[in-house]
């Protein structure tokens, strides 16, 4: 299976469930993004990540691990999002210390975090992006918005459960293909990839 590198395209809020914001990854030969559906502490992480002026008082826990690994010379070569199963992404961060590579499983938004601080580059498989990714038009852009960036940065209140995982809400379950569909376009054009990546794992279920 051929890899497909990705690059982090924009962080936005979710509209339909609080608290959550999806993590737009852009396919870097192509037009096909992947949204994921994280929580606030994990947005905050990656979003700090993202702004390099930003530096923290203290350590949080990616840079921690950064340090930590660093410390004992372990290197993150990349991160690979290698499996979708019912709407959930699982990754791998594969490492190397004195020449030896060693795979280690994560979240993905915890991967990614890390990726970000180590410069590592970001992989998924193609069949997973052919499943999950969202085909958009070449009118359509997605931009990091300075406001979303400073909304996650500004969020006091601690998310510890991951969400990551898409899931279709039971308000798509009596739509037929088509209407799902006509959803999932609405929701691309009005940039809404939180909700499109619901209707996405519903269509896929079925």
């Amino acid at each position: 299976m051929s890899l497909v590198k990705l690059s982090i395209k924009g962080i936005s809020y979710s509209q339909t469930q609080n608290g959550a914001y999806a993590l737009i990854l852009n396919e870097v030969d192509g037009d096909k993004k992947l949204p994921i559906v994280i929580g606030a502490f994990e947005a905050q992480s990656i979003a700090i990540a993202l702004e390099k002026e930003i530096k923290p008082p203290r350590p949080l826990t990616h840079d921690l691990f950064k340090n930590f690994a660093e410390r004992f010379d372990i290197k993150v070569k990349q991160v690979i999002i290698h499996k979708l199963v019912d709407g959930v992404f699982y990754s791998s961060i594969i490492c190397e210390r004195d020449k030896i590579e060693e795979i280690i499983d994560a979240r993905t938004s915890d991967a990614i975090a890390l990726a970000l601080r180590f410069n590592s580059p970001i992989f998924t498989y193609k069949n997973i992006l052919d499943k999950a990714g969202i085909f958009l038009n070449n009118n359509t852009e997605v931009t990091t918005n300075p406001n979303d960036i400073e909304a996650v940065l500004s969020n006091s209140e601690p998310f510890e459960h991951e969400i990551e995982s898409n899931q279709s809400g039971s308000s798509y379950a009596d739509k037929s293909i088509q209407e799902l569909n006509e959803l999932l376009s609405k929701a691309v054009e009005n940039e809404d990839y939180e909700m499109a990546a619901k209707i996405r794992d519903e269509i896929s279920k079925r």
